[in-house]
């Protein structure tokens, strides 16, 4: 009868080891989406911080911004 207490005694001490230990592990954050938007010349989509915005409108690069105005 004593052993059996003894084991449940070292299993609650082994579950509250873990659960504390779980507890001090810092959770991982999930990556925040993010706004995708599409080239108004080509129509890629890229995420809205890649993208050039000109004139209202969003451009993958520099040279669709261009031909685009023209």
């Amino acid at each position: 009868m004593s052993r059996l207490f003894l084991l449940m005694a070292i299993a609650v001490v082994v579950y509250l080891l873990i659960k504390s230990y779980r507890k001090n592990v810092p959770k991982q954050d999930n990556p925040v989406a993010e706004d995708m938007v599409c080239c108004a010349h080509c129509g890629v989509h890229l995420p809205k911080s890649e993208s050039i915005l000109a004139g209202g409108n969003f451009f993958c690069c520099a040279e669709h911004r261009d031909v685009y105005r023209k």
